[in-house]
């Protein structure tokens, strides 16, 4: 009976033991998916439901939405929100304008980083403090750095405009022209974010092996050269992962215009020159930009809208910057063990005439 009874426990134990170790991976991660479940993916469907509503935050939820005269129409539909916002003009200005400051901070904030990423990765003496100093504007907050960029960009009495006018030139008006407010905001958007994407790169980069880049540097090749053929290949899973980033943050800016309004109303400028998608959707949900009471399902409308753009866009970035870097990959793995060939071919040629000096000393000391 005792020997039934301790071969039942350990049996059990043994059951237990092997479930532990096949579930305690899934108990490590397990933390990090129930905060996404929380504070993630509940907020993105209640979201797509309040997109349907007529929903604010003085009636609360009223039905089906309607999208009204605007779309000739009184009956309600679940896609009733998405057809107002469709046929609402402002939509598509503030579309126009994120995607404008985007290009203008992505484009240039990754040549930069990836740029001042390779000058880091250089001998220079002082390394820390320079990659100390870069990612020092990061560490600015936001308001902060919106605050005295809107103080640089004034109209009247800015930095810029000071300069441009005791050297005899006319006066920028950066609020009043969209191009010139753009510039403004990727501006301070690129301040902000090339030191955070430099150091990404410059990570990317020290985790290149050295030997492909010595037997690049053997085979006569230059920094460019090298550079190009070599480390900008090996960089790309990093490069993916900065320009996807990049794009979701600025097609979704929403602090640097709202501070560059400088005024305690929502931002966008008198004729919307810098409203984004972002600030459109604020106004829509909080404030009251439109007959009646602030209606927090268009604005839910207009986040999945811009959720959709982003998801197309960042997934056609990744598509062609696979395709570019697997196609520099290949002629940089090629021109790798070209080098690497070749540098082994030099090295022998050096052994044996190395071995013949030797035989060659041996022999007249004999």
């Amino acid at each position: 009976m005792s020997t039934t009874h301790t071969a039942t426990k350990g049996d059990w134990r043994g059951r237990f033991g092997q479930f532990e170790w096949k579930a305690s991976p899934y108990l490590y991660i397990a933390p990090f998916f129930i905060l996404f479940l929380v504070v993630g993916l509940f907020p993105l469907l209640y979201t797509m439901f309040v997109a349907t509503r007529q929903y604010n935050t003085l009636t609360g939820d009223a039905g089906l939405a309607v999208c009204g005269a605007t779309c000739g129409t009184t009956s309600a539909s679940w896609l009733g929100n998405f057809q107002w916002v469709l046929h609402q003009p402002t939509f598509y200005v503030a579309l126009r304008n994120s995607v404008s400051i985007f290009l203008l901070s992505s484009v240039p904030q990754i040549v930069i980083a990836l740029w001042l990423a390779w000058i880091l990765d250089a001998n220079l003496k002082a390394k820390t403090f320079w990659r100390m100093g870069v990612l020092l504007p990061y560490v600015v907050a936001p308001s902060a750095a919106g605050i005295i960029f809107s103080q640089v960009f004034s109209d009247k009495m800015g930095a810029i405009n000071v300069v441009l006018q005791s050297m005899g030139l006319n006066p920028i008006m950066w609020h009043g022209s969209a191009f010139w407010s753009h510039v403004a905001i990727a501006t301070i958007v690129n301040w902000r974010w090339i030191g955070y994407n430099t150091l990404i790169l410059l990570a990317a980069m020290q985790a290149v092996p050295r030997d492909v880049i010595e037997a690049a540097v053997v085979d006569g090749a230059g920094k460019w050269r090298t550079f190009r053929s070599v480390t900008l290949p090996m960089l790309r899973p990093t490069l993916i992962f900065v320009i996807i980033t990049s794009t979701i943050g600025g097609l979704q800016i929403f602090d640097e215009p709202q501070l560059f309004h400088n005024a305690a109303s929502a931002g966008g400028g008198p004729n919307n020159q810098y409203l984004t998608v972002s600030l459109y959707l604020y106004k829509l949900g909080f404030v009251n930009v439109t007959p009646g009471q602030p209606n927090l399902g268009r604005a839910a409308a207009v986040a999945w809208l811009l959720f959709l753009i982003i998801v197309a866009i960042a997934m056609l970035n990744f598509y062609l910057t696979q395709r570019m870097a697997s196609g520099g990959a290949a002629k940089g793995s090629k021109a790798a063990r070209k080098a690497s060939a070749e540098r082994n071919e030099v090295e022998r040629q050096r052994a044996i005439r190395s071995g013949a000096n030797a035989r060659q000393a041996l022999e007249q000391g004999r």
